[in-house]
């Protein structure tokens, strides 16, 4: 009798099972196939990317090899259309580097580049800022203290990761102009900063040297006036 009572319960619960694959049997096999597509395009897609960067790599290792050559012209094209092109990685640093190169040839025009990147949006803002420092050391050569002073200045604050250039770049750029509390200020900043690069505090104290004895020289002493010429 129990064998019997078995068999039915079995019947019925195939004929549930039956039931529920009837009504939600083409959904699993619809969620089945949706995940295997998935899986496949994320595949896909990682492989697409990785062809790219390696590339792009290619590409960029081909730039550097040419500026070796100091073949400036030519680096500087091809970072160029790689910043244009090129994955989102690669085409940011391409976009520094051609603006590095392009400086060694046209400053002017390198420093236009670099302020292009620290003005864009969509760069990080730790690498805008390190485009504007870099602009700012350009002009330590080519422009005014006052140049100088308007890109790097925001950036020498206390706990600004670009700090210690933007500070060297500002003690340079006025002792260059012949401004000595300006160089001093800028360099003693730089010097007792105890988590300033050890070359940057050594950099620091030369111009702070300079100063201390660029202070020190006595004035020259006015020549005497030459008696007026007889007539």
């Amino acid at each position: 009798m129990s064998d019997i009572f078995n068999e039915i319960e079995e019947d019925l619960r195939r004929e549930k099972l039956d039931r529920l694959w009837k009504r939600f049997g083409p959904l699993f096999i619809a969620i089945a196939v949706l995940i295997v597509l998935g899986v496949a395009g994320w595949r896909g897609w990682e492989w697409y990317a990785d062809r790219q960067s390696a590339e792009a790599g290619a590409k960029y290792n081909a730039a550097l090899a040419l500026a070796g050559e100091n073949k400036h012209a030519d680096a500087e094209t091809q970072l160029q259309a790689l910043a244009k092109d090129g994955p989102a990685g690669y085409a940011l640093l391409a976009r520094f580097r051609a603006a590095a190169e392009l400086s060694l040839t046209k400053p002017a025009d390198g420093v236009a580049a670099f302020e292009a990147i620290g003005q864009d949006v969509a760069v990080p803002q730790l690498l805008r800022d390190l485009a504007r420092v870099r602009a700012a050391m350009l002009l330590v050569d080519s422009g005014s203290y006052a140049d100088v002073a308007s890109r790097a200045e925001p950036l020498a604050a206390p706990g600004n990761t670009w700090r210690h250039a933007a500070r060297e770049a500002l003690a340079l750029a006025a002792w260059k102009a012949g401004n000595l509390a300006d160089a001093r200020r800028w360099a003693e900043a730089l010097v007792q900063d105890v988590e300033a690069p050890g070359g940057a505090r050594a950099r620091g104290q030369v111009i702070l040297d300079l100063a201390a004895g660029s202070e020190a020289q006595p004035a020259p002493t006015p020549a005497p006036a030459q008696p007026a010429a007889q007539q």
